[in-house]
């Protein structure tokens, strides 16, 4: 069976000063925010609608960054072969709100320690996408 989710890397530049999103995901893990396609929704829509329902603000995509595709077990559906589409996102409305069904929180970091809590903190497979992410903003990391 084959899954597809969407996200995004979501940024903003605040009094001149860019600024890049994380999530806390339920584990207590940092993420980024992503969820599963819907009948109907292209990747990119999936992308803009995850990122609204979770961080609570409404953003407009930049570029695509990467996919990444891993495997996992459904206790019920068996393999499941998981793709996930990244884009970089910039925030152009909303208001910052962790879904808290879903995430445990939602901030906004200067983006060198976005990079420091994503390799402290957040899932290995999510590097390249932040690095990623900051390459196409004009960043090395």
């Amino acid at each position: 069976m084959k899954e597809i989710s969407a996200g995004g890397v979501v940024f903003r530049r605040e009094g001149g000063v860019l600024q890049v999103q994380l999530i806390q995901d339920r584990y207590g893990k940092i993420s980024l925010p992503k969820g599963k396609m819907e009948p109907g929704e292209t990747v990119e829509e999936t992308a803009l609608r995850e990122i609204a329902e979770e961080t609570g603000l409404q953003g407009m995509i930049v570029a695509p960054i990467d996919q990444i595709k891993y495997k996992y077990n459904h206790e019920s559906k068996g393999t499941v072969d998981k793709e996930v589409h990244y884009y970089l996102v910039e925030a152009i409305g909303g208001k910052l709100q962790a879904q808290v069904e879903e995430i445990r929180g939602v901030e906004w970091f200067e983006p060198m320690e976005a990079w420091r809590r994503q390799r402290q903190s957040g899932y290995s497979n999510n590097d390249q996408i932040l690095s990623g992410a900051l390459k196409l903003l004009g960043l090395e990391v």
